[in-house]
């Protein structure tokens, strides 16, 4: 019998000031808000959408909210009802994944971000399929972090250390994981996408979304 799929989106609360800040910073806040809204919401409402289907790009998963700051998860304000909702605690980056990660029921983990455009049911969907064969898989991103990292969870040793002296918003996000995670556990990595965290990133995805 197949462990349950769990699809973790790390989100933060949508308030002005508070997120995509450094796209803010070329855009203006307004203009950086509106974006992270609209961006989420639609990725939610996709990925909560295709969970229980197979077929289509859909894959049978559990979809699971972590949201920061914490007080948020147990708001429906923001965020689709009847989707579960926890908080990240504190920390980094690597602490608040290690925690969601451990709080979890047994079975395959995939944590994404929640402003990449591209994200697809039909790469989640990949991804959980990489991870029937190995221990780890990667979604790379264009600036050398990852938008999605992925764990079997069968050798659950190794967690705690994965995200250890990573450097976060960073080129070197994705490599020191990597190098914690050590050699032969990874399957193929994903296609990789691009993180709208400035201007000109936000102007490629305008144009993108033209064609």
């Amino acid at each position: 019998m197949r462990s349950v799929r769990h699809l973790v989106i790390f989100l933060r609360a949508p308030q002005r000031g508070a997120v995509k800040r450094r796209l803010a910073r070329d855009i203006g806040e307004r203009a950086a808000l509106g974006f992270y809204q609209n961006m989420s919401r639609s990725l939610v409402t996709s990925l909560a959408r295709a969970q229980n289907h197979g077929g289509n790009g859909g894959g049978n998963w559990q979809t699971v909210l972590a949201v920061t700051p914490d007080h948020f998860a147990s708001s429906a304000r923001f965020w689709p009802k009847g989707i579960r909702r926890v908080g990240q605690g504190r920390g980094s980056l690597g602490a608040r994944m290690g925690r969601v990660l451990d709080q979890l029921p047994p079975g395959p983990a995939i944590i994404i971000g929640s402003d990449i455009p591209n994200i697809t049911p039909f790469l989640i969907r990949q991804a959980f399929d990489r991870l029937d064969q190995h221990e780890a898989v990667f979604g790379p991103a264009l600036d050398g972090g990852y938008w999605l990292v992925g764990l079997g969870r069968r050798r659950r040793r190794f967690v705690g250390r994965l995200f250890s002296s990573v450097r976060w918003s960073s080129a070197h996000a994705l490599a020191d994981t990597r190098a914690n995670l050590g050699p032969g556990l990874e399957g193929p990595p994903l296609p990789a996408l691009e993180d709208v965290d400035d201007g000109a990133a936000f102007e490629r995805w305008v144009q993108d979304t033209r064609i």
